[in-house]
This record gives structure tokens, sequence and C-alpha cells, in this order.
């Protein structure tokens, strides 16, 4: 797509894909007219996948699974592509093309619509991040290029993924990070709050390979973090204060799972977990994790 197009928010994102899909289905039915905006049967060898798509890793047991799925039942949920050239580029789903690929098809259904750069990186990072596809860099990568490319606030980014601002930011302090020990948070060896704790030591790639090898936790790892700076600063070692640092480090790690504000109250007769949400679609996504329903 040419950079002369407008930079103009999409009128349907920020209402979740869910949403979004559905209004393109109800305007153009299964088998339509081939009008841009029908869902319809495209050649798979015409389709290619986005190049700035925000995944990059793509398990192959799990295509291997989904592309058996395909050959029993098909694609049920066609994917997303624009127009490029005289072929089309993937907005969301290469996935499922890729597993249609391994099934051996000749087409698979695909919404066709028009999407500039910026719309079709948005509507790619929701979908993943709603089907939790992403890994907390993949993550970060893609808030990232919407705040430096396409001029977006952590406060917008925060209302088109429906998650708390402070989740973004923690997210893009992770790309503070060294390449090696992003690549143990992309690889699945850390967790990201392993890596949060690993933003703040003074010398994160040795804590990490440490982390790693011992097998630490998170609460192991963020004292390791404090410990090493207090020791640099020449100071006693910052120790937790019993259950109180539980509590605290479980409210951070519920809060990076759901990316939402998460408060604990406990006491010795039981408690309460108190989720924050700032928006209808947030509220909407915690029932929907609750109940264990699909995006």
């Amino acid at each position: 797509m040419s950079d002369d197009i407008p930079r103009r928010r999409p009128s349907g994102l920020g209402r979740g894909l869910s949403s979004l899909l559905g209004d393109i289905q109800r305007e153009s039915p299964v088998g339509g007219s081939g009008n841009k905006g029908d869902v319809r049967q495209i050649p798979v060898a015409s389709i290619e996948p986005h190049p700035d798509q925000p995944r990059r890793s793509f398990d192959e047991a799990s295509l291997s699974e989904l592309a058996e799925s395909i050959r029993a039942r098909g694609v049920i949920q066609p994917i997303v592509v624009r127009p490029h050239g005289h072929r089309f580029q993937i907005v969301a789903g290469e996935r499922r093309w890729r597993a249609a690929q391994k099934a051996r098809l000749h087409e698979i259904p695909a919404i066709v619509r028009e999407f500039s750069d910026a719309e079709t990186l948005e509507v790619a990072l929701l979908e993943n991040i709603q089907r939790q596809d992403l890994n907390a860099i993949e993550e970060a990568q893609g808030y990232r290029r919407l705040l430096d490319e396409y001029g977006h606030t952590q406060e917008a980014l925060g209302r088109l993924v429906h998650k708390s601002r402070s989740h973004v930011s923690n997210l893009l302090r992770l790309l503070d990070l060294p390449a090696s020990v992003q690549a143990m948070v992309a690889n699945g060896e850390l967790t990201m709050g392993h890596a949060r704790a690993l933003v703040t030591a003074d010398d994160p790639e040795a804590l990490a390979r440490e982390v790693v090898s011992r097998g630490l936790s998170v609460r192991e790892a963020e004292k390791l973090a404090q410990a090493g700076k207090a020791k640099a600063r020449r100071r006693a070692p910052v120790e937790y204060k019993g259950a109180h640092a539980d509590i605290a480090a479980l409210e951070r790690q519920l809060g990076d799972m759901l990316g939402l504000k998460v408060a604990i109250r406990h006491s010795p007769k039981g408690g309460e977990v108190r989720l924050v949400y700032s928006s209808l679609d947030q509220l909407d996504m915690i029932c929907q994790r609750l109940s264990g329903d699909k995006f």
C-alpha cells in the first residue's frame, strides 16, 4: 500500500476482532458476488503473508493438528486479506493459511477488504493478542511499531487491545533488554514476569542465564535483581517481607496474564481478588476468560 494513504483510525477497530469480522460477514454473505468485502474462495497460491506480521514463530506440531482438523472439517473461519497487486496479502489468519497448505487445500475462504498499512498491523496485532498467539516480545514489537510509525499513544493502544496502559508500558520496557535475553523470552525460557525483573538488573544477561540454569521463580529473580543493585550501591540486599511480597508478586503475575490491574486482599479467613477494567470490551474479555470461551 502506498505511504501516501492517510493514517486514519480504522472505523471497525477498538471493538474487537469478532465484531469487525461480524460486520463484514453481515454485509457480505459467503459465496457472494466477488466484490471486495465478500467472503469468497481464493486460491491458496494467490495469497502471501504480510512481511511485518507481529507473529514470527509458528509451532509445527500445532500447525499439523490444525491441518488435520481442516482436512476433516474444512476452514471454518475465513481469513482476512487485502488486495496486493495481482495477488492478496494476509491481514489476519496466517496460521489457518499455513495449515490449509499442509492440508493440501487449493482454495481457502477469505474476506477481501481494503486496509491501510496501519490498519493491517492493528488487525493482525489484535487477532493474535485475542487468540493469545504472541509471545511477550512479539507483542511488544507490535506496540512499538504502532507507536513509532503510526503515531499511536500508549493509552490508545491499551484501548485498541483492551488492556491497561500499564500493561502496554511494561511490555515496551522488555525491548530495553539485550537481544539474547529477548530471545529467551521469545522461545519460552523466560516468562514475562522474569523479564520484567531483569529489566532493572545491572547485568540482565548474566542474571537471565542464572534464572534459566537454576529454574528460579519470578520472585527469586526479583530478589536477585534487587540484591545485585543493592550490592552495587554497597548496601545490604533488600529483602521482601513475608506474605506481603508473595501477594505483590502474585498481583503482578496475574496482571501480566490478563493485561489488567489486579488487587488481592488476603486474610487468614479468606480474601478477594479485584480486577480493574476501563471499558466494556475489557469486561467482555474477563467474562470470556472466566467462562473458557474462545475469542
